[in-house]
C-alpha cells in the first residue's frame, strides 16, 4: 500500500496580498466602465426624450399662437363693420355696381358699415322722428335706434337688373324676436318684423320677415348707367312687441344689405 503524501499549506506571501489587491482595484475599475457607459446611455435617452418634448411644446405654443391671431383678426372685423353692413356681390362689382354714402357717383365703393348703436333699450314706433330718418346721409342713429342712408349706383356701362336682400347675419339673446326694421326705398318706407313667438302670424304691425334669416328683399330692372337708388334703413326693439321682455337686455341683431345682379334666366322672361 501506497502512503498518501501529505498535503503542505502554502504560505500566503505579502506579495500575493498585493496581486490580490491589484486585481480587485482592476475589476472594480473594469466595473465603473460598465456604469459610465450605462449612465451615458441612459443620459442620452433623457436628453432625447427632453429634445422631443421641447419640439413638441413649440409645436404646440406655435397653434395657440395662430388660433389667437385668427380670434384677433375676427374680432378687428367684427370691430370694423358694425351691425348693419352693406355689401356687392362680385358679379355685381364687375357690372360696376357700387354704394356710397352720397349720391356722388365718384365716392361709389363696395362694401359700407353703419355706426354701433351704443345702448340700446326698447321704444316704440311713435317715438320715432319720422320727417327726419330719411333725410341724411350715412349714419344718424338715434337714442335707441339705429338709421342708416346709402346710395346704390350704376357706375358700369351697362344697364342691369339687381337684387338686394337684408339678411340676418347673427343674433343674441333672441333679439330678433322683437325687432322692427324699416326700410325706405326712393323715399318710400316699409316695416318689417317676426313672426309672433312660437306662431306663423305676422305681428300687426309689420310685414313678417321673409325667412328666419331673410329680413326683406328687393329688386330693380332696367338700372341704367348712372342711375342710384337711395336706401334709408332704420331698426329698433318694440316695446309694444310682446317678446320685448327682460331676457332680451344685452343682445344683438346684426345685419347685411347684400346686391346681387338677378339671374340671366330672370332678364331674359
Amino acid at each position: 500500500m501506497f502512503n498518501k503524501k501529505p498535503k503542505t499549506e502554502e504560505q500566503f506571501t505579502p506579495s500575493d496580498l498585493t496581486k490580490l489587491s491589484d486585481k480587485g482595484d482592476k475589476q472594480v475599475k473594469k466595473g465603473q466602465g460598465i456604469l459610465k457607459r450605462f449612465s451615458a446611455r441612459r443620459s442620452s435617452k433623457e436628453l432625447s426624450r427632453t429634445q422631443r418634448w421641447k419640439r413638441r411644446g413649440f409645436w404646440i405654443l406655435l397653434t395657440l399662437v395662430i388660433l389667437l391671431f385668427i380670434l384677433w383678426i375676427i374680432s378687428m372685423i367684427i370691430s370694423q363693420y358694425g351691425d348693419l353692413v352693406i355689401s356687392i356681390e362680385r358679379s355685381a362689382r364687375g357690372k360696376g355696381i357700387t354704394v356710397s354714402e352720397t349720391d356722388k357717383l365718384e365716392d361709389g365703393v363696395t362694401i359700407l358699415s353703419a355706426e354701433k348703436v351704443a345702448q340700446v333699450t326698447n321704444i316704440t314706433y311713435d317715438w320715432l322722428p319720422l320727417n327726419e330718418l330719411d333725410t341724411e346721409n350715412g349714419s344718424h342713429n338715434g337714442k335707441n335706434y339705429l338709421a342708416y342712408t346709402f346710395y346704390l349706383q350704376n357706375n358700369g356701362t351697362e344697364k342691369v337688373d339687381y337684387t338686394g336682400e337684408l339678411q340676418i347675419k347673427g343674433v343674441s339673446k333672441s333679439m330678433d324676436e322683437a325687432v322692427r326694421v324699416m326700410v325706405y326705398k326712393n323715399g318710400k318706407p316699409a316695416i318689417y318684423g317676426k313672426h309672433q313667438y312660437k306662431g306663423t302670424e305676422p305681428e300687426t304691425d309689420a310685414t313678417a320677415f321673409a325667412s328666419d334669416t331673410t329680413i326683406m328683399s328687393t329688386s330693380t330692372e332696367d338700372f341704367q348707367p348712372g342711375d342710384e337708388d337711395k336706401y334709408t334703413i332704420v331698426s329698433w326693439v318694440e316695446g309694444n312687441d310682446p317678446e320685448c321682455i327682460n331676457d332680451i337686455m344685452g343682445g344683438y341683431i346684426r345685419m347685411n344689405m347684400l346686391f346681387s345682379i338677378a339671374d340671366e334666366e330672370e332678364q331674359t322672361q
